[in-house]
């Protein structure tokens, strides 16, 4: 889920209408609320919500309503913009109001809204960081033909051509393209936005990992073992302690970490600085921190490249919290 979130412009929310399921999933530790920070924590800022089954309600429009309304002040909460959700009423079964207009004619009383193919449809195209220094996230790794060996993931920004030498990070190890494909078709150059697969030549594959980076080689990214954050914590069981163990997800790499110090907690709307050196950080709070991993990673400041300047923090298998990298302590 957060691997695919990491690589995704825009996500499709499906939700149960069936009474309880809802109500199950939105509550505390449920999946819709999960999910939809997750993707919002990543970068995703629009939203397709598929409120599906409501034909086991009846297509009831007052279900449909009472979802709605709690979904969006979540939703506002977690930082989407209300003009970049959209709410589609549906049903996998019957497939009312996938793929066409609806003809159930107790969905149709109420609704005269988009299918939910429209909506896809109609999102916005991302404008693509293709004059920014190549970055691309390590997703995968498979052996190649001959000596050479094959790494997937999404290329960041700027652009890679057959041929181009790359530095792999953290290690800072050397590589040469030999051959570039998306989506199976073989390419001379991809560009930021594309899921390419690349194939190497000039280094062992097991000096490559999933998580690592890889880089334009006059413009690498910088690697440390300690940065600086601005998070939001979202809800915890335990409030957040200098010295509290977490998991970073940082794009494709999950790596344990520790918050090694809290520097200052901050008015999450106005970012002003409320408490230096707090004690602890509680539920919906929002802070400077200080985070550090055990063995250098590939970091990139957010103000210089968002798409590798945002983490989350989880802890038995919940995000607690997400951020910015604001400081990399080298």
């Amino acid at each position: 889920m957060i691997s695919g979130a990491g690589q995704a412009d825009v996500a499709l929310l499906v939700v149960d209408a069936t009474r309880g399921e809802f109500e199950t999933g939105f509550d505390y530790g449920g999946q819709t609320r999960e999910h939809a920070l997750l993707v919002r924590s990543l970068g995703v800022t629009q939203l397709a919500v598929a409120i599906n089954k409501l034909d086991t309600v009846s297509w009831s429009k007052e279900r449909f309503e009472d979802i709605i309304k709690k979904l969006r002040a979540f939703l506002k909460q977690a930082g989407f913009k209300e003009s970049d959700v959209t709410f589609v009423p549906c049903s996998g079964l019957t497939g009312q109001n996938l793929i066409s207009k609806p003809t159930e004619n107790s969905l149709v009383a109420w609704y005269n809204g988009p299918c939910l193919l429209d909506v896809i449809d109609n999102f916005r195209s991302p404008e693509r960081p293709v004059s920014k220094p190549f970055r691309l996230s390590v997703n995968d790794i498979f052996k190649g033909t001959g000596s050479a060996f094959c790494v997937s993931g999404r290329i960041e920004t700027g652009i890679l051509s057959v041929g181009d030498r790359v530095l792999v990070c953290p290690n800072r190890e050397s590589a040469v393209v030999k051959s570039l494909t998306v989506e199976e078709v073989s390419q001379s150059i991809v560009f930021a936005g594309d899921q390419a697969t690349v194939t190497l030549a000039g280094i062992e594959m097991q000096n490559v990992s999933v998580g690592n980076i890889l880089c334009d080689p006059q413009n690498p990214v910088q690697v440390a073992m300690k940065f600086q954050a601005r998070i939001v914590v979202f809800n915890v069981t335990v409030p957040i302690t200098k010295g509290f163990s977490v998991v970073l997800h940082h794009q494709s790499l999950v790596e344990p970490a520790v918050v090694s110090k809290l520097i200052s907690q901050l008015n999450k709307s106005t970012g002003e600085i409320l408490k230096k050196h707090p004690r602890f950080l509680g539920n919906n709070s929002s802070a400077i921190v200080e985070i550090q991993v055990s063995r250098p990673i590939a970091l990139e400041l957010y103000s210089e490249c968002k798409e590798l300047g945002r983490v989350m923090l989880r802890v038995a298998g919940v995000t607690i919290a997400a951020g910015l990298i604001t400081k990399i302590i080298l």
